[in-house]
C-alpha cells in the first residue's frame, strides 16, 4: 500500500538504494539492477520496495571479469538480464516510486552499504534520480567499520548477511544491520555484554 506524504515529511525519510553492476569501473561497467526502499528516520519500512532489472550493453557484459560473472550467475541475475528494461525506463520507475514518499527534491538522504559507489553510478546514469536526493549519505558500512575498531564485541556479534548480491535483498539487510547497530552500539561505552548483543542480533537476522 502506497503512503502519500507531503513535502514537509520528505526530510524525515531515508531513501535506501542498492545497485548491482557489471563491475566497479565508471568508465567501462554498467548498471544491471537497481532497488529502492523507503524508511522513516526510526528505520520503519514504509513500502515493499521496488526492484528493477536493467538490460545492459553487450560490451559491458563481455568485459565482466570471472569473479563478477560468477557472482551474478550464482545470484540468478545474469539469467534475467535479457528481460530487463532500458536505463531510462528504470530511472523513471525508480524516481516515480521515490517521489510518492519524498516529493520534494534535496530533502531525503540516500542510505545503504558503501553507498558512495552506488551513488557514483546513479550520478552517471540516472541524473534526475540522483539529484532528487540530499547530498548527505547514510553509509552503514562506515558505522560497521567504526564499530569494528571501537566496539569489536558488537561488530563480531552482528547479524549474518545472506542477500546474495541481489539489490532488494541487500537493502533489506542494510536496514536490519543499521537497526542492530543502533540498539547495540549507540549507547555509553563499553556497550553491552556479548550475550546481550547476540540476543539483539537474532532479532535483526534476515532470512
Amino acid at each position: 500500500m502506497v503512503t502519500r506524504v507531503t513535502s514537509s515529511t520528505s526530510s524525515e525519510r531515508i531513501v535506501w538504494i542498492d545497485c548491482e553492476m557489471t563491475g566497479l569501473s565508471l568508465e567501462h561497467d554498467a548498471l544491471i539492477e537497481v532497488a529502492v526502499l523507503i524508511t522513516d528516520y526510526e528505520l520503519n519500512q514504509l513500502d515493499e520496495g521496488i526492484d528493477i532489472i536493467i538490460r545492459p550493453p553487450e560490451a559491458a557484459l563481455a568485459q565482466m571479469n570471472d569473479f563478477v560473472r560468477d557472482m551474478h550467475t550464482t545470484s540468478g541475475l545474469l539469467d534475467v538480464l535479457a528481460e530487463g528494461t532500458s536505463l531510462q525506463e528504470a530511472e523513471d520507475a525508480a524516481l516515480a516510486h521515490i517521489k510518492e514518499y519524498v516529493p520534494e527534491a534535496g530533502k531525503a538522504p540516500i542510505g545503504g552499504n558503501t553507498i558512495a559507489t552506488d551513488r557514483a553510478f546513479l550520478a552517471r546514469d540516472m541524473v534526475a534520480l540522483e539529484s532528487h536526493l540530499h547530498y548527505r549519505m547514510i553509509d552503514v558500512s562506515s558505522i560497521k567499520e567504526l564499530s569494528r575498531r571501537w566496539y569489536p564485541r558488537a561488530y563480531f556479534a552482528s547479524p549474518d548477511k545472506k542477500g546474495g548480491h541481489r539489490a532488494l535483498a541487500d537493502i533489506t539487510e542494510s536496514i536490519a544491520e543499521l537497526r542492530y547497530y543502533r540498539e547495540a552500539v549507540f549507547r555509553p561505552q563499553p556497550g553491552l555484554e556479548s550475550a546481550e548483543l547476540k540476543q539483539i542480533a537474532s532479532k535483526y537476522q534476515v532470512g
